[in-house]
């Protein structure tokens, strides 16, 4: 779960464990296992009657044999606020908050109200919503973008972007970043092997064709060395794609070396593209565009904008944008779409729902400007400087960072810390810290958490007790020694 902070172990700390602390930690382990089927035992039974026929990645930590007996989803019956409550009848405190989707909340009245009016109003398809062009103005008005098209998810928006990226440069390269994640299509799901004195690309998983990422570049996000690597591949480079903070390493926010690879960029006439679905709208009514002073040829948005219908926004310059519609004309003259165009298509595009909820966010950002982000982030920063304090005075291994509303583990060189966890135990209290949350009634992963407006002082001072209670009673079980 939560990653550990290198450096930080006891130095007295013992790198095996004698029998007896082995058997504590299992007679603990077991009596944490009766506590947590007992109390979603539904969400079991779902889970085991329908894993024949639902193909389901839908869970949120990793399965480890030891936690076999509750590794299942929590099975949700409704939501509102800031809170969900499963089929079980239990209630939790969410700081999933739909993977960065719900920054109001869920279910939030206004949004709703506005849902059920389109949804008198009729949801047709594969025409022309009534509100899609004054959506497509207000999103040109808070980035600074020139033209927008929608699309349905995030991996879609990332897919066009690169298309577009291709079509305007003619060359086939795109560089990523270590760590980043821009979605699940083939061709950015590739990583770095040593093979003999060389490193070549493969592919993430099984079942993607090495050609798919025969065309990535993979750099080492923050290092300046990154930037000479573009340089050496200046005249095959079409985009380098950027994932401005990284959902993995929510500390590492390097505005300089962003401001140094816009430049480089611009200079070799090689696309930047922002993979802002989870920043964008969230840490600033422009994005981390406007948060880093940085201007990017494309950027893709989503999740936020949607209000929980599915959405996702290609936004950019027009010498991009004009590839998916030929570019402006006007009736009346001689004008006509005078731009190749790349293939682009999508039943649900532009869906009525997502713009009728997308014209309302924006309609509410337009009023408040940036005061609704401003006001998260600095309650964002707050609860994460009080969890790292009480940390820290237990001389705990963990370090959260937030950027915005956005927090997570702070990311560290674990190699060393993962050697020492394994000697020590082949469990370990950051596994079992996510379960005793549950206990506690708080939804999170290990990897990232979010803040929505819906969050109450009162909640945060829930969650804040829960994740101290759940270490005290964790260290008395035999773990964090």
């Amino acid at each position: 779960m939560l990653e550990t902070k290198a450096g930080n172990l006891s130095e007295s700390a013992p790198h095996t464990l004698v029998a007896s602390e082995r058997d504590r930690q299992s007679e603990y382990l077991a009596q944490s296992i009766a506590r947590h089927t007992e109390k979603t035992k539904i969400s079991k039974q779902i889970a085991q009657k329908y894993r024949p026929v639902l193909a389901d990645k839908r869970t949120l930590v990793d399965f480890l044999l030891p936690f076999k007996e509750i590794y299942y989803p929590i099975v949700t019956k409704r939501s509102f606020g800031a809170k969900i409550w499963d089929v079980d009848g239990n209630e939790y405190i969410d700081l999933i908050m739909g993977f960065g989707v719900n920054l109001f909340g869920h279910n939030p009245i206004w949004i709703r109200q506005v849902l059920q009016e389109q949804l008198e109003t009729g949801i047709e398809l594969g025409l022309q919503p009534e509100l899609v062009g004054e959506v497509a103005q207000m999103i040109c008005d808070l980035t600074g973008m020139e033209r927008v098209t929608f699309t349905n998810t995030g991996t879609e928006a990332v897919m066009t972007a690169i298309r577009l990226a291709r079509a305007v440069t003619n060359r086939q390269k795109i560089a990523i970043f270590t760590d980043s994640y821009h979605g699940h299509f083939d061709g950015i799901l590739g990583q770095l092997e040593k093979s003999d004195r060389s490193w070549k690309t493969i592919p993430t998983t099984i079942g993607i064709s090495p050609n798919y990422v025969a065309d990535l570049v993979i750099l080492d996000y923050g290092n300046f060395e990154s930037l000479e690597i573009v340089k050496k591949y200046k005249h095959e480079l079409a985009a380098v794609l950027v994932e401005p903070v990284q959902s993995r390493r929510i500390d590492l926010q390097p505005k300089e070396f962003l401001q140094q690879l816009r430049q480089l960029t611009k200079e070799l006439d090689i696309a930047l593209i922002f993979d802002e679905l989870v920043t964008g709208f969230r840490i600033h009514p422009g994005g981390a565009q406007a948060w880093f002073g940085v201007e990017a040829d494309i950027a893709t948005y989503g999740k936020i904008l949607g209000g929980g219908m599915p959405i996702a926004v290609i936004a950019g310059k027009a010498a991009y944008m004009d590839k998916i519609d030929g570019g402006v004309w006007n009736y009346g003259d001689d004008s006509f779409p005078s731009s190749e165009k790349i293939f682009f298509a999508g039943t649900f595009c532009k869906h009525p729902l997502a713009i009728a909820a997308a014209h309302t966010i924006l309609q509410h950002f337009k009023e408040r400007g940036s005061t609704v982000q401003e006001e998260l982030n600095q309650r964002t920063t707050q609860f994460v400087q009080t969890l790292n304090t009480y940390f820290e005075s237990q001389e705990l291994p963990i370090q959260l960072a937030n950027f915005g509303s956005i927090f997570g583990p702070a990311s560290v060189s674990i190699a060393e810390d993962e050697k020492f966890l394994e000697e020590e135990s082949a469990i370990n209290g950051f596994d079992l810290l996510y379960y005793h949350l549950l206990n506690r009634g708080i939804m999170l992963r290990g990897d990232r958490g979010f803040l929505s407006t819906a969050h109450t002082d009162e909640d945060l001072d829930r969650i804040i007790s829960a994740v101290q209670d759940s270490i005290n009673e964790l260290i008395e079980g035999g773990f964090f020694s």
